[in-house]
């Protein structure tokens, strides 16, 4: 028994601590001096194909605008359709008082050690806001792009929803196809006024060796809509992050999604929190993680703080070969009249739904895809066709040699 009790207070500390520690000191911070362009001329073939693979289409044609930073150089900056502004942070706070106002507010600066390295060694990040009652149809593009290997980045990025504003931004953040390694430290602060909406895409696409810290929270007030949609496909060394929305106003609604392929070497950290703090606020946070030999840690976590709101987590774990998943659901109710619910499953593919499939015609290979098309399936609205593309790609090769 003393050994039982050993080893899961062991497996306890191993969660809680996992993929936390780095040493700032082995990256590099010298970027390229990338120029601005204008025409995206400076891209090559093989950076087209990989951002295009993470959503980004290097085109401003059907984009209410667009932001691409290369390291720490702002490459393209543009804004093409009324009602939206799209900025550097660092030119959004001279050019507006009140944007330093809202730095910092919602992600407290000492934090950790990679909030005070974006605070104390800022590179740049982008300023998207949209202007009261506007209603953008195109989404906004942003890219934060690792061109250096073994290059540190540090992001500071805000976006504000103005009252009655609705807003779809897809961000990319990717390697270079020759970048093996580096650092990219994203602090993101967003704010959802009255009865505005903002869905915000994020697709990573990084290095076999890069580590990735982002530290992001949202703030909804009344009656607002965020939606969180968090695609990562290919291979990364660490991942670690842990958004976290507060419903402030009454009628607040979050809903947070996650589809997460674990490969062998990845270290992975991912979940979400909702704090509702209003009546009739509603949350749902949905995890779908695919272990192909890495580890993931998928996290969910509800707090009900008032009367009268409803939240539901699900957290499911495929394993495939020798992934490891932890699910941690939690549940965190303060008052009376709170509705919320939970549901975790890990588990593998078996023998008889392969066997199944095979009998009416599939190969081994494609009725392993679709199991794992279906165990996938989380709607993701607006996404651009090669991104989609992309996410079959990676469905189909998921079931090569298991």
């Amino acid at each position: 028994m003393p050994e039982i009790k050993q080893r899961a207070e062991l497996g306890r500390k191993k969660k809680a601590t996992f993929g936390r520690d780095l040493n700032l000191e082995e990256f590099s911070r010298q970027g390229g001096a990338w120029e601005y362009d204008p025409d995206y001329r400076q891209f090559s073939p093989e950076e087209r194909s990989r951002l295009l693979a993470t959503g980004i289409e290097l085109t401003d044609e059907d984009h209410a605008g667009t932001f691409l930073l290369a390291d720490k150089a702002i490459v393209h900056c543009q804004t093409r359709q009324p009602g939206v502004e799209v900025l550097p942070i660092t030119e959004a706070a001279s050019r507006h008082d009140w944007v330093k106002d809202l730095l910092w507010g919602l992600v407290a600066v000492d934090a950790d050690k990679y909030t005070a390295a974006a605070e104390l060694d800022l590179d740049n990040g982008y300023f998207i806001r949209a202007l009261p009652g506007a209603q953008i149809s195109q989404p906004v593009e942003s890219c934060l792009y690792l061109r250096t290997d073994r290059f540190a980045q540090h992001i500071h990025n805000l976006v504000v929803v103005e009252e009655g504003a609705s807003l779809h931004i897809i961000t990319g953040c990717a390697t270079h196809p020759g970048v093996i390694s580096g650092l990219h430290v994203g602090v993101s602060e967003f704010y959802v006024k009255k009865g505005g909406r903002l869905t915000f895409t994020m697709v990573h696409n990084w290095g076999k060796e890069v580590h990735v810290r982002p530290r992001t929270a949202v703030m909804v007030e009344e009656g607002g809509t965020y939606v969180s949609n968090y695609i990562l496909l290919r291979p990364v060394k660490s991942v670690q992050m842990y958004p976290t929305v507060t419903l402030n106003g009454e009628g607040a609604v979050a809903r947070m999604q996650s589809i997460v392929i674990a490969h062998p070497g990845s270290e992975l950290d991912i979940g979400g929190r909702v704090i509702l703090k209003a009546p009739h606020t509603r949350a749902e946070i949905i995890a779908r993680t695919l272990a192909l030999g890495g580890v993931s840690i998928a996290r969910g976590h509800l707090v009900g703080l008032a009367p009268d709101i409803k939240a539901h987590l699900e957290c499911r774990g495929l394993i495939l070969g020798n992934g490891v998943v932890y699910a941690m659901p939690e549940l965190e109710g303060r008052v009376v009249g709170v509705d919320m619910s939970h549901e975790a499953a890990v588990g593998k593919i078996a023998a008889e739904e392969v066997e199944y499939l095979m009998a009416r015609g599939l190969d081994e290979d494609e009725a392993v895809s679709t199991i794992v098309r279906g165990f996938l399936n989380v709607k993701i609205e607006g996404l651009p066709p090669a991104l989609e593309e992309e996410m079959e790609q990676a469905i189909q090769e998921s079931g090569k040699g298991l």
